[in-house]
């Protein structure tokens, strides 16, 4: 029989996907993602990303909004090491032919550095293959991956051992479109001389590949060697996406085979299938912070005070820019030998980037690519409590950033609707920012075409006292502006460390905003709680609806 009782089709060939389904490439492939991503604007690939709105789940949402904001991999991803390239692209490009193969180009210009670090998926692999082939199924590779990287990748591979197990192999320059589209497929079969059927297999890893054999007639086939949860998978697909079958471990693949009648194949299962080899070992989840919204003790707040940029809105590229154009001047402002001494920093790491900024006068570029860092938090970094110098950087960097300024979006799409909720509770609302008046009144004006002039009850800016944050001038006056004592009834919502201490200084409540995903090590790292840096935030939110899960919980609580 061709098929088993429940419609599954006999395989004539398997087509495998290559990067996390046959062999683990991950050390290479993030290695270029974390290159190529921050190569976004000068590529002109920010604007064709997707549209939160149009993003397939909340997940992609989420990841487009980070990659937009931070030019890198959410920390999730780099974390459980997962994902795929090509469902990254496809994730933030969606259908955008153009982009993605912009995107492919200059990763595969990154991965020419890293690729060579390949070894197979799970154990038992290549025997597993052996098997088939005894079985007289066709073995074919289609990737995504050019091929120049799949031909040396597969010489090096155990020594060589991989070169005779495939009887054809498709690369994504073997074609004209990559994954999802279904030419590939079409390509595959036809070396192997097969019609495209549910006789063949496709096994992939990745969403990608299974809309790739659902869009070209095949058997889609989901290999799960990353250990996601079986709802996970669900959630994934629209009905007509959705893979035929699962597997967990190759060692499952030959209990499928195993299942179909026998004459199926060539020879029975039973006596070609190799002794079962440890399915692969499920990547670790990256651990989240414990600062959680539902274990803080907060009252309920009366007025909440926002930081601007980094919480809000999202000002990164000109804030960048300005900062690159203004350290090269610290030599000739006076500002070299006002940095910190090594053991004046809070933290080895800020230690690292004084003495980097010190001898190069530019930003590391790691701090550059992570894009999580404020101006601000940068100058205190640099100078601590040396009021003077930090003016004269705020001088300079004002100077600069007048050649950059005006392009401003919300941090998170609902950002308005938010503030606009706040309001409706009967809570005062305002906006407390390091940047001068001249800056934040434009920006305010120009965000999301209409300006948000109508969403704040007070505005208080870096010139409007004459200490800027971490010193807590500014949030004791908008407090005075709101006619409201200040206590831990007033909130300030801040991304940074200078907006915690600010506030703890206040006597506010101090809610960090961990837009960054900083993880729980970084969180305890940059606040320590010690005698000397005291001062940590009473609750940690990682976006603003959880911000407003936090809001409403106080609100039915008690007063």
């Amino acid at each position: 029989m061709r098929t088993r009782d429940d419609g599954l089709a006999v395989p004539d060939a398997l087509l495998f996907d290559w990067h996390g389904t046959l062999v683990d490439t991950h050390d290479a492939m993030f290695s270029a993602m974390e290159e190529m991503l921050p190569q976004l604007e000068d590529l002109g690939l920010v604007e064709h990303l997707l549209p939160e709105d149009q993003c397939n789940t909340p997940e992609d949402a989420r990841l487009v909004r980070y990659i937009r904001i931070f030019r890198r991999l959410h920390p999730r991803i780099l974390a459980e090491r997962r994902v795929s390239r090509t469902d990254i692209f496809n994730a933030i490009f969606g259908d955008d032919r153009e982009a993605k193969a912009i995107a492919h180009e200059a990763y595969n210009a990154c991965y020419r550095k890293y690729f060579g670090q390949v070894k197979p998926f799970q154990e038992g692999i290549v025997d597993y293959l052996l098997a088939c082939r005894e079985l007289g199924i066709k073995l074919v590779v289609a990737t995504n991956r050019n091929r120049e990287f799949l031909d040396t990748e597969l010489s090096t591979l155990e020594d060589g051992r991989w070169l005779e197990l495939f009887d054809a192999t498709v690369c994504a320059d073997d074609v004209v479109h990559y994954k999802p589209d279904p030419e590939m497929i079409q390509s595959a079969a036809d070396k192997v001389g097969l019609p495209v059927d549910a006789h063949v297999w496709y096994v992939g890893d990745g969403y990608t590949d299974m809309v790739t054999a659902n869009n070209a007639g095949i058997t889609a086939v989901f290999y799960n060697g990353s250990g996601w949860d079986p709802q996970k998978i669900d959630s994934w697909f629209r009905k007509q996406d959705r893979p035929s079958l699962v597997l967990e471990s190759f060692e499952s693949l030959m209990d499928e085979l195993a299942a179909f009648p026998g004459g199926a194949f060539r020879r029975a299962v039973a006596d070609v299938r190799p002794a079962a080899y440890p399915p692969p070992v499920t990547p670790q989840p990256r651990v989240e912070p414990d600062w959680h919204p539902a274990v803080a003790k907060l009252v309920r707040p009366e007025a909440i005070l926002f930081d601007w940029h980094a919480t809000l809105v999202d000002t990164l590229d000109a804030m960048y820019h300005a900062v690159d154009d203004m350290l090269p001047e610290f030599r000739q402002l006076g500002l070299m030998e006002r940095l910190l001494e090594p053991e004046d920093s809070k933290t080895p790491e800020d230690a690292r980037l004084v003495a980097y900024v010190r001898e190069y006068a530019q930003l590391h570029p790691k701090v550059r690519a992570d894009r999580k860092i404020s101006r601000t938090d940068i100058f205190e970094v640099l100078f601590g409590d040396d009021q003077d110098a930090k003016a004269i950087a705020h001088t300079a960097f004002n100077r600069h950033y007048r050649n950059h300024y005006g392009t401003v979006t919300a941090f998170e799409p609902k950002v308005s609707q938010m503030l606009r909720g706040i309001r409706n509770l009967g809570i005062r609302v305002g906006v407390i920012t390091n940047r001068d008046r001249e800056f934040f009144e434009h920006e305010l004006a120009a965000v999301e075409g209409t300006g948000w002039q109508h969403l704040f009850d007070t505005e208080v800016c870096g010139d409007d006292t004459p200490l800027r944050k971490p010193h807590p001038d500014q949030l004791i006056l908008a407090a005075e502006k709101l006619d409201y004592p200040v206590g831990p009834r007033v909130w300030y919502v801040g991304d940074s460390t200078t907006d915690i201490i600010a506030a703890k200084r206040a006597g506010m409540t101090g809610v960090f905003f961990n837009g960054a995903l900083w993880d729980l090590p970084w969180l305890h790292n940059i606040f320590p709680g010690t005698h000397r840096h005291p001062h940590k935030p009473d609750v940690v939110v990682n976006d603003f609806s959880e911000f407003w899960a936090l809001v409403l919980a106080c609100e039915v609580g008690p007063p």
